[in-house]
């Protein structure tokens, strides 16, 4: 009997607690660069999925936070890694970082060799789930949108895209492959073979339809099961 008590004790003690976790929505930060730092702006993707959630009657399930700077390269990332993601004790990380590792190679000489970005990628990921956290790994997306393999980083983005695909696959994590997404997407609707100003300003940083097609994408990847 008094096995039995305990146990009712222990059960009206955690069972309000377990209602209480899961009442409480789930909170989603997306960690990485410029492109998630405009994220949140009026139009940024990041705003457009709350939007869709709220949409969808779905804003009380997930919290949505934006964790880009600028300029960031992953291991910038490693270093504001504790302070912008771990203390605010996520649920799910989307890790979106690549395009300045390739980027500033050709342009400041400062990018990421790939033996480096994978073992710094790698540490972000062992600290994530050594807190149970669910982390989404998302491969670079582009820097031109010619879709004839003639921008200058295509073949960079291309083995720092299959990188990730590697380290998702050594470690059992979801990837949202961008990059593929991208590449398809340009295939279909650049028939002018445009370097810009079809999903992105610049070649690099979103527009108004670049931000709803990576809004898209992000939203299916955090919707799987």
């Amino acid at each position: 009997m008094r096995i039995i008590f305990r146990f009712l004790q222990i059960a009206l003690v955690a069972f309000p607690l377990l209602a209480m976790r899961q009442d409480k929505p789930l909170r989603v930060i997306f960690f990485g660069d410029s492109i998630t730092q405009a994220g949140v702006g009026p139009k940024g993707y990041i705003t457009m999925m709350t939007e869709t959630l709220k949409a969808n009657n779905q804003s009380g399930q997930y919290e949505l936070i934006g964790a880009g700077i600028g300029g960031n390269k992953v291991y910038d990332l490693y270093l504001r890694l504790e302070d912008d993601v771990l203390s605010k004790k996520p649920d799910v990380v989307f890790i979106y970082v690549g395009i300045n590792d390739v980027w500033h190679k050709s342009s400041s000489g400062t990018g990421t060799d790939p033996d480096k970005y994978v073992k710094f990628y790698e540490a972000l990921i062992k600290k994530m789930k050594a807190q149970n956290i669910r982390v989404i790994l998302c491969t670079p997306t582009v820097i031109g949108e010619k879709n004839d393999s003639s921008n200058m980083q295509d073949g960079d983005l291309n083995q720092y895209a299959k990188l990730i695909r590697d380290i998702a696959a050594k470690n059992s994590l979801q990837v949202c492959d961008l990059r593929k997404y991208f590449q398809e997407h340009l295939a279909k609707n650049n028939p002018d073979n445009k370097e810009k100003e079809i999903l992105t300003t610049d070649r690099v940083h979103l527009n108004e339809t670049g931000n709803k097609f990576l809004a898209e994408r992000m939203m299916e990847a955090l919707l799987k099961k």
